[in-house]
């Protein structure tokens, strides 16, 4: 739980596609935090379906992303997060003042082997572990 007094942080993860990088960030951080942040994720331009790599690489380490879709950002999600973890969007990720940023450099998962998008995730799990211990 939150220290006390303090509120459940929300983190917004953003890719372009929200189809891979942004929603194993997202299953990763419900899965570790055990509800203690508010999680979304979305994208600037998403795709029409979850990438299939990803679904299958989080299913291994029992994390259940299939019934996740990719969704448009939207500014109104900003009002819901403290945290926004930026994924190789570049210039078309949103930025609005008063929220802290960080940019995760990370391979896209899109076309790749499984074995690549089994190291993603792997380095997104590391990232997100660094993360809760920094807001939680």
């Amino acid at each position: 739980m939150p220290a006390e007094g303090k509120e459940t942080p929300g983190v917004l993860f953003v890719c372009v596609h929200n189809a891979g990088r942004s929603q194993m960030a997202a299953g990763l951080l419900r899965h570790l935090a055990e509800n203690r942040a508010k999680v979304f994720s979305a994208g600037s331009k998403p795709a029409n379906e979850l990438n299939p790599l990803a679904i299958e690489a989080m299913a291994e380490i029992g994390i259940d992303i299939s019934q996740n879709f990719p969704m448009l950002f939207d500014e109104s999600l900003m009002e819901e997060v403290d945290i926004v973890v930026t994924m190789g969007c570049g210039d078309t990720c949103p930025i609005l003042p008063g929220k802290n940023y960080l940019d995760w450099q990370l391979d896209d998962p899109a076309d790749q082997k499984i074995e690549k998008v089994r190291t993603i995730r792997d380095q997104i799990e590391n990232k997100v572990r660094l993360l809760i211990e920094e807001i939680l």
